[in-house]
C-alpha cells in the first residue's frame, strides 16, 4: 500500500525531525526547569519509539504490498495510531509538563502490541 509507505516515510522525517529538535533546542529550555531531566528523557524515549515504529509501518506497507494481508493493513494503521497516541502523549508532555498527559502513553503502547501482534498474523499467512 504506497499510502502506508508514504506515511510511513513521513513518520520517519518528523521522528528525525523531532529528535533533533529535542536534543538541541530543547536541551537548554528544559535545563532550565526543575524536572528538565525527566522531560528530556520522555522526549528521547517519544523520539525513539517514533522512529522504530516509523520503520515497522514501512514493514507493514511492504508486507501489506506483497502478501494480499489485511492483518499487514492493520498493522500499519495500528503502529501509525501508536506513534500518535504514545509519541505524541510523550512530546506533549514533555513540551508542558503536565504528567497527566502520560495517561494516554498506554494507550499507544497498546497499538504498538496490536501492530506488532498483527504483523505477526500477517507473516504466519504467507
Amino acid at each position: 500500500m504506497r499510502s502506508l509507505l508514504a506515511l510511513a516515510a513521513a513518520c520517519g522525517f518528523t521522528a528525525v525531525a523531532l529528535g533533533a529538535f529535542g536534543a538541541h533546542a530543547l536541551r537548554q529550555r528544559f535545563e532550565a526547569t526543575l524536572d528538565g531531566a525527566h522531560r528530556l528523557e520522555w522526549w528521547h524515549t517519544a523520539a525513539s519509539y517514533h522512529l522504530a515504529h516509523a520503520l515497522a509501518l514501512a514493514i507493514a506497507a511492504l508486507v501489506a504490498e506483497r502478501v494480499s494481508s489485511s492483518a499487514a493493513v492493520i498493522a500499519g494503521w495500528a503502529f501509525f495510531a501508536g506513534i500518535i497516541l504514545f509519541s505524541g502523549s510523550l512530546y506533549a508532555m514533555s513540551l508542558s509538563g503536565v504528567r497527566a498527559l502520560g495517561a494516554v502513553t498506554p494507550f499507544g503502547g497498546l497499538a504498538f502490541l496490536v501492530g506488532w501482534a498483527s504483523l505477526f498474523w500477517a507473516a504466519l499467512k504467507t
